[in-house]
């Protein structure tokens, strides 16, 4: 790398830190650590050519995008003049050609890649009160998104099979590993929604490795098969699920431990189809597992002594698996990526991994946020964060470094105040009142109605001039 391209990416790199509150040297202040950012564009990018949608432009006007509430291209485009502006560069054209193909040549591993890194360091810089008993407890959960019909979206994310072809639109399925305590994506996987082995056990095999002797997992009960149990116990992680629903529960065996209280062996079921003998072997003939009957759920964990973890901690330790649900909702929703823009599969899974990139910088502000004000991350609104760090882009972005650190104090003492409100045992039915508006669906693909509606115009014309 050239000095002159250096001094423009090391300026790159200052701004985007200025721009989610980075300060070497302050509690969760450098999950983007300049030097390294650096070395990961050049290990990812390798060589490029300098033009006005370099590597690292290009991340960060996609990260730029997708935390926006217009989620165009053309809002993308516009950011990216306003800066050159800003720093005195010859102004950039509005045609979004250039991004788009910039975006494209975007590696897909950069943007996993820096995702990744900055939910690790988080997770890694945040103060140990945070964690549960010391420990780091990860959540994990599934979600889908929806994609345009286009036929290379079909082919590699198939639409339901309950949709006629032409009027569904394809679907993939999500799997994600989020902290508790600061609320970081740790680690994902995406894939289609339907033929072998895509299913979210499926995608947490890849993803689990990752995890930590001494972790702690919670899950729903689509996670609580044997051999998943057993391989995370193998790996020195304790987990936390319902208990899952083909699996019958008698308190009258075992060793009890209290009342709906206790130990119990599982014994090894035979070997699933997809699963290979080696890997059949490894596993034990018989797990030791605690079984729970607590807040109208039975819940089984590896926890297994009674004295250490007693009964009301396991119901209040599992009651937060509900976090991974808002956390969801917060990237679907609050970010709106439950309906993704991209046409090709290989750019979905570049927008995927931008949406989850901007999601962890938006959680290390709060982290810092909730650091300063005495708080815990989880205690602070997500949305309203975004809001307000959206608020002040500008101000941050182009701000002398003299007045950087005061401005920054300034955000940061706004997001601690924007704290959600305690609502224990909150109730609400998954319903909503408003009704859609009464349009008719499309009940056959629309190019063929689109030219019915064509040789109808052209009828009624020539009848006009007869």
């Amino acid at each position: 790398m050239n000095s002159i391209k250096k001094r423009h990416v090391t300026e790159q790199v200052r701004r985007w830190r200025a721009r989610f509150v980075q300060s070497v040297g302050t509690a969760l202040g450098d999950v983007i650590p300049r030097q390294l950012v650096m070395q990961w564009v050049i290990e990812e990018a390798g060589s490029w050519r300098e033009r006005v949608y370099g590597p690292l432009t290009t991340l960060v006007l996609f990260i730029e995008q997708v935390l926006g509430a217009d989620h165009s291209c053309q809002d993308a485009v516009s950011r990216g003049l306003s800066a050159r502006v800003a720093l005195g560069q010859a102004p950039s054209s509005l045609n979004t050609g250039p991004y788009c193909k910039a975006r494209a040549r975007l590696p897909l591993g950069l943007v996993e890649r820096v995702g990744r890194e900055v939910g690790a360091r988080l997770c890694a810089g945040q103060p140990a009160p945070w964690r549960w008993r010391g420990r780091q407890v990860n959540l994990v959960d599934g979600a889908t998104v929806s994609m345009p019909d286009t036929a290379a979206n079909q082919a590699r994310f198939p639409q339901s099979r309950a949709q006629k072809r032409g009027l569904g639109f394809p679907m993939a399925r999500l799997v994600a590993i989020i902290s508790l305590s600061c609320g970081a994506v740790l680690q994902w996987a995406s894939g289609p929604c339907k033929g072998k082995e895509t299913g979210e056990t499926a995608l947490l095999w890849a993803l689990a490795q990752n995890l930590c002797r001494g972790d702690i997992l919670i899950a729903d009960r689509c996670y609580a098969g044997y051999f998943m149990i057993a391989w995370l116990k193998q790996m020195g992680v304790d987990i936390v699920m319902r208990q899952h629903e083909s699996r019958h529960t008698d308190f009258r065996r075992g060793q009890r431990l209290g009342a709906r209280d206790h130990l119990v062996s599982w014994v090894r079921p035979k070997r699933p189809a997809w699963m290979d003998e080696a890997t059949y072997a490894d596993m034990p003939q018989t797990l030791t597992m605690r079984e729970v009957r607590a807040g109208g759920w039975t819940l089984v964990t590896t926890l297994t002594d009674a004295r250490e973890v007693s009964k009301p901690e396991l119901l209040a330790l599992y009651r937060q698996r509900w976090n991974i649900e808002l956390d969801i909702r917060s990237i679907k929703a609050a970010m709106q990526m439950d309906i993704l823009r991209c046409k090709s599969p290989q750019m979905v899974c570049k927008e995927i991994a931008a949406h989850l990139l901007a999601y962890n910088l938006v959680r290390s502000v709060m982290a810092q946020a909730a650091y300063l004000g005495k708080v815990l991350p989880r205690q602070l609104s997500f949305k309203a964060t975004l809001q307000l760090l959206n608020a002040f882009d500008e101000n941050l972005r182009h701000c002398p470094r003299g007045r950087l650190g005061l401005r920054h104090a300034h955000l940061l003492a706004g997001i601690a105040q924007l704290r959600l409100p305690h609502r224990p045992g909150r109730v609400e039915p998954r319903a909503i009142k408003r009704r859609p508006k009464p349009h008719r669906l499309l009940m056959k693909p629309r190019h063929i109605l689109c030219e019915r509606l064509q040789k109808k115009q052209q009828q009624h014309s020539e009848a006009f001039l007869r």
